[in-house]
């Protein structure tokens, strides 16, 4: 083949054409890489705690109409559900109703992860029983004596003579681990006791029990069920669970809510947590029931 002027230029335009489309492929992968990171920050997954739930599902909402572009999905299945999550990497922040045990940490440790803790709320814990039983005051040590199988008849406690029945959550539950450490005083549950997967079930089942009681997150608290009101001095002051008592510390059932992520995802979490810690999220937090943080 002759190399003509005219095949030189029709060489060199096939060669220009080529590095451009080259170019334009790499400069298409580069922007779909730079989307794929700015949804990736944006996009965050909570997992945990049930009584963290309808907060985390407020403030998601809330959030996702201030920022638009994020995407934040919000599930429950109780505290340890939650840790198990984080040390999976299936989600991004755990949300607990109880302080990260010392064994999960060192588990996250082994995986050459620092895990971060943030308060985002107080709660306060009430006692719940069907609104026909008669009972309205317990103490601690009563409390202790129904939930450990020592005190079985509601004669035994003021009450009518009728059976004892004890709702619990099921041991996944940071609820259920901070009911047993700060009321129970460590001791063990009663053998037997109904385990529910769901403070919502806890609810219902006492509403239609009139033997029943239970425990939940104030925020659950409705009039289908009546609150106890405890006392922690051996029966000389009665205090009913109520925002106000806690904020008073009152009342004496009161503890943290938690988020916990792994350091250095940062910048995937710390826009969200940030706003739940803001007037604006803390708000949110009266309005669901919780005590807010300031």
């Amino acid at each position: 083949m002759k190399m003509t002027i005219k095949n030189v230029l029709r060489q060199n335009r096939l060669s220009l054409s080529g590095m451009c489309n080259v170019r334009t492929a790499k400069k298409t992968l580069l922007t779909a890489a730079i989307a794929f990171v700015a949804v990736s920050a944006n996009a965050q997954r909570i997992k945990g705690s049930d009584t963290c739930l309808p907060l985390s599902q407020q403030e998601a909402e809330n959030y996702m109409k201030t920022v638009p572009s994020a995407s934040v999905t919000v599930t429950g299945g109780g505290s340890g559900v939650g840790i198990a999550a984080l040390l999976e990497g299936t989600t991004d922040i755990a949300q607990l109703s109880r302080k990260i045990k010392f064994d999960e940490r060192q588990k996250l440790q082994g995986q050459g992860k620092t895990v971060k803790e943030v308060i985002i709320a107080y709660d306060a814990l009430a006692v719940i029983v069907n609104p026909d039983n008669k009972v309205s005051n317990l103490t601690r040590e009563q409390l202790e004596g129904i939930f450990t199988g020592k005190i079985t008849n509601w004669k035994e406690v003021g009450g009518d003579d009728m059976k004892i029945v004890p709702y619990s959550r099921e041991t996944s539950s940071g609820t259920y681990e901070f009911f047993k450490e700060n009321v129970l005083k460590n001791r063990n549950y009663m053998n037997g006791i109904m385990s529910m997967p769901a403070t919502g079930a806890i609810v219902q089942s006492i509403s239609q029990t009139k033997g029943g009681i239970g425990y939940i997150g104030l925020a659950y608290l409705n009039d289908n069920v009546k609150p106890i009101h405890v006392s922690y001095d051996q029966g000389k002051t009665f205090v009913e669970p109520s925002v106000a008592n806690a904020k008073n510390e009152t009342y004496p059932i009161v503890r943290p809510l938690y988020y916990y992520y792994i350091g250095g995802s940062e910048a995937t979490v710390k826009p969200f947590i940030d706003y739940v810690l803001s007037d604006a999220g803390q708000k949110t937090v009266s309005e669901i029931g919780f005590i807010t943080v300031k």
